[in-house]
């Protein structure tokens, strides 16, 4: 019996996920390449964009490999990515001009500051999101203007630009494809929402030429098929392109409004589905696009952790005080609590609901008898902290109170968390079997791209549950937790103000 599987390109900050599918949306193999992470100064984080190219390659051919896998035998491609990270390239010779620019990058944030309360409401009307240097547009204004050759590429017409989709794509087809979907260009702070198309007043004001710009289309829309030279032998079509966190979104089912779910990755998001409505949050929450599907917007709220598996990495990478990520949720369970230490991860600022691009990192309660222990416990127990805060004002947003929320990503694992996170949060968190959802969702939406869905609701028979944690903790003790939490919060927000 011929094999044949669906392809989900999950193309994350720290490392690329490629997943094969059975028919039966059975994971039949996984493959991931680490990428490198470049921190030139304090605040700028950087990827090789054609380092994150051989990442795709490498992770895509492991999974193959596994089992046994040809070209001929890829049904079709999905694709996700990181979002708000910007790249030029040179379309002559197919090689990124300077580094890409990663979403945790606050090297324009002093620029977005000078422009807020100028340019501000004319960029909200437009585009449904603040001004801040996490999306995309300022850092493309930033490159254009010092990246030495980037001029005069332009001229030459040779310069493309784009997030991490339109790269992949760019080099996955040979160089035939410069697209982009809405979800992904709804994060760029260019996107005219009702329109559906770049501002072009917005480009203007921040320099970017249209002509560099890739086309929009629809999440599902099949933007074209792999050219088999440039990639591992695959003729398949790309049939759908995704932000990560929406990818995530569909990957867990939740394709109703109402629904939500949390991924923890390097960050940590949380997305809820809001329908055909935008929700303009008076909290600090984003309002976005879920995805586009025959011209037809959904939207979602999203709030987003800076650094949560990051500060994991952290403990192994910089402190050295564990040897793998994984050794985590026996420590943080072999002590009761963290003796009144309590870690504000603030490595590149605080995002959702804060929005603070000058809070750094803090530990605080710290004594002469706090331990390693104490410490990991605190760095897990932060993430929870951060998803609770971002939970209370997208109920305050939505004036709803959420019952259930479901989790994934590769800290989804962590029972010690998962555990923690539903005590926190007061409602029952769910694990599916897949955790990968956001490889699912790109691989499922770019199914429903060549036709092998009727909609978007038949995702929900794929999703299986693995684990069901119910909370334990009585609300005096969340209360006096979360209190404390937002005191370390306040003195991380503080340090900026007084250095």
């Amino acid at each position: 019996m011929e094999k044949k599987y669906y392809l989900g390109i999950d193309q994350g900050t720290t490392g690329v996920t490629a997943i094969l599918f059975d028919r039966h949306w059975n994971q039949a193999s996984r493959g991931y390449c680490e990428e490198k992470l470049f921190y030139p100064q304090d605040g700028w984080v950087e990827h090789d964009a054609d380092d994150v190219w051989q990442c795709v390659q490498r992770a895509v051919f492991s999974a193959m490999e596994q089992v046994g896998a040809t070209g001929n035998e890829i049904i079709s491609v999905g694709i996700d990515h990181e979002g708000e990270t910007v790249v030029l390239w040179d379309k002559k010779t197919g090689r990124s001009v300077y580094h890409a620019l990663v979403w945790q990058d606050r090297r324009t944030a002093e620029y977005c500051d000078t422009i807020r309360s100028k340019y501000g409401k004319i960029i909200s009307e437009r585009t449904h999101l603040p001004v801040d240097s996490y999306f995309s547009a300022t850092k493309l204004q930033w490159l254009l203007q010092h990246v030495e050759n980037a001029s005069s590429l332009l001229q030459q017409g040779r310069l493309c630009a784009g997030n991490m989709d339109a790269w992949i794509l760019w080099k996955m087809s040979g160089g035939k494809i410069h697209s982009t979907d809405g979800s992904t260009a709804s994060r760029t702070m260019l996107y005219d929402v009702q329109k559906q198309d770049w501002a072009e007043d917005l480009l203007e004001l921040f320099g970017i030429p249209k002509q560099i710009m890739p086309t929009i289309c629809d999440s599902n829309h099949v933007f074209g098929n792999t050219d088999s030279a440039s990639f591992l032998g695959i003729a398949a079509p790309i049939s759908g392109v995704l932000n990560d966190q929406q990818a995530a979104l569909l990957g867990q089912g939740c394709t109703m409004p109402g629904k939500i779910k949390t991924t923890y990755g390097t960050g940590c998001f949380m997305f809820m589905n809001t329908g055909n409505y935008i929700v303009d949050s008076q909290n600090g929450i984003l309002p976005t696009v879920a995805w586009r599907i025959d011209g037809k917007e959904t939207y979602a709220l999203d709030g987003g952790v800076y650094i949560s598996g990051a500060a994991t990495q952290w403990l192994r990478d910089g402190l050295q005080i564990i040897e793998a990520a994984a050794d985590t949720d026996a420590i943080a369970s072999s002590i009761d609590n963290t003796n009144g230490v309590y870690f504000v991860p603030a490595f590149t600022g605080l995002a959702a609901p804060y929005w603070d691009s000058y809070a750094r990192g803090m530990m605080i309660g710290i004594t002469g008898s706090t331990t390693r222990e104490d410490i990991v416990r605190a760095t897990l127990e932060s993430t929870a902290y951060q998803v609770k805060d971002l939970l209370d004002v997208m109920e305050k947003d939505t004036q709803s109170k959420i019952p259930l929320m479901r989790c994934d990503g590769g800290a989804s694992n962590n029972q010690f968390l998962m555990q923690f996170q539903s005590d926190i949060l007061g409602i029952p968190v769910e694990v599916p079997v897949v955790k990968e959802t956001t490889a699912l969702g790109a691989a499922f939406m770019a199914a429903l791209g060549i036709g092998e869905f009727n909609s978007l609701d038949d995702v929900k028979y794929t999703w299986k549950l693995e684990r069901r944690y119910e909370p334990t903790f009585k609300q005096d003790q969340r209360e006096y937790m979360l209190r404390e939490w937002h005191r370390a919060v306040e003195r991380s927000r503080n340090w900026a103000v007084n250095s």
